[in-house]
């Protein structure tokens, strides 16, 4: 979580999750029915005589030999699936002729008859399933390891920061630049295309913890740990943009790329670059860490979460509090607000997230809703009538505007969730991990994709937030994790979706 003021080299190590052994990957599944040998006068040297290879034979040999394995696995699971099938047809017949002997038979032995037709049911749904579990398992093993490197391509890496990075946003306006927020005290933004750093923003004295932009105009919004919000403008210029880099070499989802020491990034990072050190407007009334902060529709006002348990309501021209948001039992610990509408949703470690209402002027509603069992680390707004929530007890949550006394879909997850994104055209869900993995569901609760991670792509440290840019009919993803860089991802929708 974002810390207050300087030291964040420190806090920024405590927050990093300790280096796990490489996991060792073997294929040693071999069966008992399936050891059939090669027959001795053949080498395996002789079967791959004339192809044209590089390989040194020992390696050749090595394949073939897991290659083997693997068809032997496949050729056994095949074999128990007609086993399987078998059964569940001699089963369906058996219910069958059951279903008929207690319609014509004996009243008195009709209970009896039930109770084993309602056994023998329960015998076939649990054949059926496992008959489900064991073919999926093989689909979804090849899903994971080719599926993600077609669907969701590597199209830029960001690297300049010197502390790990909380939060993420992408310009609405021209020209379209990438936006980060830092635990070094800056924000930079970036070339998009290029991942060229095009000004740096100086002027906190704490961890810069939130980033977001005006609607219309060439202005920022930063939260910071110094207790402040503050508004300031750019201008940049855009470079020529660079051949893409050549991401075709394979990689392996699964492999552990924690090799690498902590903190190490790829480059040098930025050069000399343009930097901002006075704020435009300054937001000051917080009593502790500001840790997120976004612009109300319209860009005339601003809110601010902060972890003394209240958000502010400020306008921009004048800095003047309007409103301060209380009722949250524990810290803040993010705040979006509605793309069309003047509403504000807030979370908090008290495990709730609140919707504050301010479309009549007269009347500030409040509605306090209580799906999550830890820490709600974000909850944003769909271009729709839904709010997706995210927490620190590893579910996801999509809520109805219209109804939110329950959600309509839960995801469950493996690991905690950080600030999550929704893109605006095809409301995709982005799940940023602690476990360094990146999810994307639809809003019904369909896991679509998994961004891939290797030694050579992706995050090696916790991934923080992620943001969508769907400018120029192009779809692109950024995330930004506690390994100090960003990372930009081109997402093939139409295959996602034909995946799904």
């Amino acid at each position: 979580m974002p810390v207050e003021g300087g030291g964040s080299s420190g806090s920024a190590s405590a927050a990093r999750h300790p280096k796990q052994k490489r996991k060792a990957h073997s294929l040693s599944i071999r069966r008992t029915n399936s050891t059939e040998e090669r027959p001795p006068g053949i080498l395996r040297g002789d079967m791959l005589e004339g192809q044209d290879s590089k390989l040194p034979l020992a390696v050749r040999n090595n394949l073939l030999d897991l290659f083997g394995q693997i068809e032997r696995e496949f050729e056994n699971l095949y074999i128990e699936n007609l086993e399987l099938r078998r059964e569940i047809d001699s089963l369906n017949e058996r219910l069958t002729g059951d279903g008929q002997a207690i319609e014509g038979g004996d009243p008195t032995k009709g209970a009896l008859k039930a109770k084993a037709s309602h056994s023998t049911s329960q015998l076939s749904q649990k054949l059926k399933t496992t008959y489900k579990a064991s073919t999926s398992k093989i689909v979804s093993s090849f899903k994971a390891t080719t599926g993600s490197r077609a669907l969701c391509q590597l199209l830029k890496e960001y690297v300049g920061h010197r502390d790990g990075i909380w939060d993420l946003s992408v310009t609405r306006t021209q020209p379209v630049v990438l936006g980060t927020a830092s635990a070094d005290h800056s924000a930079l933004l970036w070339s998009i295309e290029t991942g060229k750093c095009l000004l740096r923003y100086a002027g906190h004295a704490g961890s810069v913890n939130s980033i977001k932009f005006h609607p219309t105009e060439q202005m920022a919004l930063t939260a910071s740990g110094d207790q402040t919000a503050h508004i300031w403008r750019y201008m940049v210029q855009l470079p020529a943009p660079q051949p893409p880099p050549d991401v075709s070499a394979p990689c392996d989802d699964d492999q552990d790329s924690s090799d690498r020491e902590e903190g190490e990034v790829d480059g040098d990072g930025p050069t000399e670059v343009p930097t901002v050190r006075v704020a435009t407007a300054t937001m000051k009334s917080h009593q502790g860490v500001v840790i997120a902060a976004d612009w109300l529709v319209g860009g005339r006002q601003v809110v601010t979460a902060s972890w003394d348990r209240a958000a502010n309501l400020y306008e921009v021209e004048t800095s003047e509090l309007v409103h301060t948001l209380t009722g949250h039992d524990q810290e803040l610990t993010h705040c979006c607000t509605h793309p069309t509408q003047r509403l504000v949703v807030t979370s908090s470690r008290d495990t709730t997230f609140r919707l504050w209402d301010f479309r009549d002027p007269s009347i500030h509603s409040v509605n306090v809703f209580q799906g999550h069992t830890d820490t709600v680390t974000s909850a944003v707004f769909t271009v729709g009538d839904n709010v997706v929530s995210g927490s620190d007890d590893r579910t996801v949550k999509v809520w109805d505007l219209k109804n939110m006394r329950s959600p309509i879909a839960t995801i469950r997850t493996d690991s905690a969730v950080n600030r999550i994104s929704v893109s605006a055209n095809q409301r995709i869900i982005a799940l940023p991990h602690d476990n360094r993995q990146v999810r994307l569901f639809d809003m019904s609760g369909v896991r679509l994709a998994r961004l891939p991670r290797s030694n050579r792509m992706g995050h090696r440290r916790m991934v923080c937030c992620t943001a969508w840019n769907e400018e120029n009919q192009a779809c692109n993803l950024f995330t930004c994790g506690f390994d100090r860089q960003a990372i930009g991802w081109n997402i093939n929708i139409p295959a996602l979706l034909q995946e799904k």
